[in-house]
């Protein structure tokens, strides 16, 4: 058995079973649909709305972390992730508060845009849902080791 398995095992976060997986595999296909309609959108068209493309870029990092932070596991990467999963959901309701009230500073919609309604909302209810299960993993984690 290797030193990161038993490390998951000896905090109670192994992704191996129950809705991490789920979590994983859909922060990966975030991370690859931001980043790929970021970069196509700035190789080809980036002075229409440089705004949105970076934070689609932004959006993309974010996103790769936490999938990162999931896959790695332990108590150090579920604090890791819980952190990001919070500046996440702050983003995503600052953009789309932002996209609501001044539309013409974004001529072309962002990941976050409208709290994510272009991704049927998944980019709002994905970080909470994180964040739920990522407090659920540290509470069976300290439960475990009492």
């Amino acid at each position: 058995m290797t030193e990161s398995t038993d490390a998951r095992r000896r905090s109670g976060f192994d992704l191996g079973q129950g809705p991490g997986r789920l979590l994983v595999w859909l922060y990966g296909v975030f991370t690859v649909a931001a980043a790929s309609r970021s970069v196509v959108q700035m190789i080809l068209d980036f002075g229409r709305a440089p705004l949105a493309y970076v934070l689609s870029a932004a959006a993309a990092v974010v996103y790769a972390f936490i999938t990162y932070s999931l896959v790695r596991g332990g108590e150090s990467a579920r604090r890791a992730a819980l952190v990001c999963c919070a500046a996440e959901l702050a983003g995503v309701l600052v953009v789309g508060t932002w996209t609501l009230l001044e539309p013409s500073a974004f001529p072309d919609a962002t990941v976050w845009s409208d709290y994510g309604m272009g991704y049927l909302f998944i980019p709002v209810i994905l970080p909470v849902t994180a964040m739920v299960w990522l407090r659920g993993a540290n509470r069976s984690r300290e439960a475990t080791s009492a």
